[in-house]
């Protein structure tokens, strides 16, 4: 394909404060094709989470304008959103957010309720999933019963479910030990093999050290943008963006 997955021209959000109009982000313009991994870094407060926002149609932009898959989003009602959101976005958080009472399957099939599907395909399609990322004996283990890095699989198959065009990651591994989040990075980079987009935010250099793409902000603004050289093993990754 080659018109981008994502597409940004000079977008742009601030927030209020009382009086005070405080810019989170300020023009930032980019493309991100299809099947790419992208590492979304910087400090508190440098746009990144933001950026995810939008991103992940979770909010408005205050100016500019945002292309996922060709389509206008930046002035899409939030019924509209929701919709998009549903049918194109998979989303992994640092806290799983699973439902504690519910098995891991139903948990994964949950995103397809929205679309009226029937029971049966809901399910058969969240067993793919599952087993995808390698839980098939745990499709009935509410997440009490499950480790972090297994929590974590059930929320990538539930991102998965829907065959989203973008899965968005908010520091996926945040919650796990260093040696989990690996096993977590290592499988986002085989879903990406296989033509998924991933765009995930962290502020650690080990974890975006696995994405092809590293993308920078401070302040607002995109202050670095480079192909990720560190994640050929072979590669001095002494130049990775702090």
């Amino acid at each position: 394909m080659n018109a981008p997955l994502i597409r940004t021209s000079n977008l742009a959000k601030d927030y209020l404060l009382g009086d005070t109009r405080v810019p989170a982000l300020q023009g930032v313009s980019l493309e991100i094709a299809h099947g790419e991994f992208v590492a979304v870094m910087g400090p508190s407060g440098s746009g990144k989470s933001t950026f995810m926002n939008l991103l992940g149609c979770l909010d408005h932009p205050s100016g500019g304008e945002y292309w996922l898959d060709g389509e206008a989003v930046s002035r899409l009602s939030d019924d509209a959103l929701a919709g998009l959101r549903n049918r194109r976005i998979g989303f992994i958080f640092q806290h799983f957010n699973l439902l504690p009472r519910t098995s891991a399957l139903d948990n994964v099939a949950l995103p397809l309720l929205y679309r009226g599907l029937a029971l049966a395909e809901r399910q058969a399609r969240a067993a793919q999933r599952l087993a995808q990322v390698g839980l098939s004996e745990r499709i009935d283990h509410h997440p009490a019963q499950l480790s972090g890095g297994q929590q974590q699989r059930v929320a990538i198959a539930r991102a998965l479910v829907g065959d989203p065009a973008l899965v968005l990651a908010d520091e996926p591994t945040g919650a796990l030990d260093s040696k989990t989040g690996i096993e977590i990075m290592a499988l986002l980079q085989s879903l990406n093999r296989d033509g998924i987009t991933v765009v995930l935010v962290t502020h650690e250099r080990d974890i975006a050290a696995h994405a092809s793409r590293i993308i920078s902000f401070r302040d607002g603004r995109v202050v670095d943008d480079r192909k990720n050289e560190c994640r050929d093993a072979s590669a001095d990754c002494a130049a990775l963006p702090t």
